[in-house]
């Protein structure tokens, strides 16, 4: 029998495989975006007792009302905007899981959907998968911002969603209040929602703030906010995040959400849910705490033949290995985990056209030990 695809431009991640790379070749590993080091001691004791108590079947499928109640608590603190628990927040099973019952909820067969390049690869996939299509926007570099010009001019009457992603993976860059409100001026009048991606809005460095959709009253009432304890957890592995809207949208995406996964890893919540009430001041040193491994990590590659771009929030670096390697980011990646033992990600997957650069990233999520090592190879080159 032969099967007709849905998905024909899509295989095996690129960040599957250039993990797989290194553990053949040994490499150190500063491609795929998780953290070598543990979670908080109180947060693994709190999943521990979790289990312990036996919260170990299914939760509610919207996620534990505790949870809810200290996810609302801390989006209010943080943004001010208050969201009922009960109508407006839905846990999830990861940030991924999140993004594509948000698109599967609101996103019909013909609709387009405006995406930013480089961008997370689920994006994609998600978006064809209901039958439309990604209009693909690039990114201007070197700074890798929004050209609100050319989305006025990509809107058309079928662009039913925005998808917008601060602070950026892969290369760091945040968005303002004044991009805020651009986009803003673009939807209003409009059936337009946004989506926003902010599983980094804890690590947002030299002192900015992170500008949330949920800070602006306009956009927040037509916006789905996707978050991730995992990135802010350092525990990717439980793959446990949120999804914050209004409560048209949040039902609409629910309807969604309960077919797809149903509910999330139960005893994960009962111990997220207590960290949060017992320790709010781990996401608030979070910044300070990122910035540190950002700081030390430029350091120590400084002396290399990397330049290195800047990192205004997230836990990657980019580089420009042009002065190396004459070859394209793929080649040179697949060079680099080869015969320099270090992995990294290249950033023409994230294109739909990726543009001629010599751009590679690469993860500072680790331990010192980690860093230094990978360090002393790249500075080899």
């Amino acid at each position: 029998m032969q099967l007709e695809t849905k998905l024909p431009k899509v295989g095996t991640t690129i960040f599957s495989v250039m993990s797989q790379l290194a553990l053949e070749h040994k490499a150190v590993n500063l491609g795929q975006g998780f953290p070598d080091f543990e979670p908080p001691e109180a947060l693994r004791d709190a999943i521990t007792r979790a289990m312990a108590e036996g919260k170990n079947q299914y939760a509610p499928g919207i996620g534990i009302p505790r949870l809810r109640e200290q996810i609302a608590l801390k989006t209010e603190s943080l943004y001010g905007h208050r969201v009922s628990p009960d109508t407006e927040v839905t846990v999830t099973s990861g940030a991924t899981e999140a993004l594509f019952s948000a698109i599967a909820a609101v996103v019909r067969a013909g609709d387009e959907v405006i995406v930013f390049d480089p961008c997370y690869d689920s994006y994609e996939p998600a978006i064809e998968l209901q039958g439309a299509t990604a209009v693909h926007l690039p990114l201007t570099l070197p700074a890798f911002a929004i050209d609100w010009q050319r989305v006025r001019e990509a809107i058309t009457p079928r662009t039913r969603m925005i998808l917008i992603n601060s602070p950026h993976n892969p290369s760091g860059a945040v968005l303002s209040r004044a991009d805020l409100d651009e986009l803003a001026a673009i939807v209003r009048n409009t059936p337009i929602v946004v989506l926003s991606d902010e599983v980094y809005e804890h690590i947002v460095f030299d002192g900015q703030e992170h500008q949330s959709v949920l800070r602006h009253e306009e956009l927040a009432a037509r916006s789905i906010v996707v978050s991730s304890f995992g990135k802010t957890y350092h525990c990717t592995g439980w793959k446990v995040g949120y999804a914050v809207a209004p409560k048209a949208l949040t039902a609409e995406f629910r309807k969604v959400h309960q077919y797809l996964t149903f509910c999330t890893f139960n005893p994960a919540q009962w111990a997220f849910a207590e960290f949060l009430e017992s320790s709010p001041e781990h996401y608030l040193d979070l910044p300070a705490f990122y910035q540190a491994k950002r700081d030390r990590f430029r350091a120590l590659i400084a002396p290399s033949r990397l330049k290195l771009l800047d990192v205004p929030g997230g836990y990657f670096q980019l580089v420009d290995y042009g002065a190396i390697r004459d070859v394209d980011d793929i080649n040179f990646s697949e060079w680099l985990v080869r015969e320099g033992g270090v992995a990294a990600i290249p950033l023409s997957p994230f294109y739909e056209s990726a543009p001629d650069t010599r751009l590679v990233r690469l993860c500072f999520a680790k331990n010192d030990a980690t860093m230094e090592a990978a360090a002393e190879l790249l500075c080899k080159l």
